[in-house]
């Protein structure tokens, strides 16, 4: 008595680089378990795909010319599309990770991942289970620890803004209409919650953060 075979995974890939888009198919058509439904240059056409196909899962780059992966994962999720989108990406820095979870993504995985791992991460995403790379998943852990990392003052912000000019203590001082030695408490304060060691580091920190923007 033969067991009754598995479905396939099925998946949709959306990447701007065709020679990547074609790797990638030729990774999961050639292991057994997937099925590759078709495949996107950019996140607009990434969510007419899901719409059509109705992938199990979508492997989404993030920044694509003529649309990006966060912008196809919001509208997928306003959607309440049943695809699990998986984040297939070179960046793992917290402007790009956070924003793409925030929008829905049910995981997020870099682009240099083992085959078998990205191939767990597809299965698990298929699942429902979330799945982070070792190095993203680090990232949010030291910024869970970390709660103050972020919340700098709007005056904090913007004696910051004014260090990333390259303005010195004594301007900044002039442009805010406050003392030099107010300038110097808040670098303090804002030293201690971006945990940078120096003024370079501090704006460094903030721009990878998305804190400037």
């Amino acid at each position: 008595m033969t067991e009754p075979s598995t479905s396939p995974i099925t998946l949709v890939i959306a990447d701007d680089h065709p020679v990547v888009r074609h790797g990638l198919r030729s990774l999961f058509e050639s292991s057994p378990g997937f099925a590759v439904l078709g495949e996107a240059a950019d996140g607009v056409e990434a969510v007419e795909l899901v719409a059509r196909l109705d992938p199990d899962v979508v492997l989404m780059d993030l920044r694509m010319p003529g649309g990006g992966g966060v912008a196809a994962i919001a509208e997928l999720s306003r959607r309440a599309a049943r695809a699990r989108v998986l984040v297939l990406t070179t960046y793992d820095t917290d402007s790009d990770t956070l924003p793409a979870i925030e929008a829905g993504a049910t995981g997020y995985l870099l682009k240099d991942a083992p085959r078998d791992d990205l191939f767990g991460a597809v299965r698990a995403a298929a699942e429902g289970r979330t799945v982070l790379s070792p190095a993203i998943a680090a990232r949010l852990v030291s910024r869970v620890r970390a709660p103050g990392n972020d919340t700098l003052s709007g005056r904090e912000r913007d004696v910051l803004r004014l260090v990333a000019k390259g303005s010195s203590n004594r301007e900044i001082a002039a442009e805010l209409f406050v003392s030099e030695a107010t300038v110097k408490s808040h670098l303090t304060h804002i030293y201690g919650k971006l945990g940078a060691k120096d003024r370079a580091a501090a704006v460094a920190i903030a721009y990878d953060r998305g804190i400037l923007g």
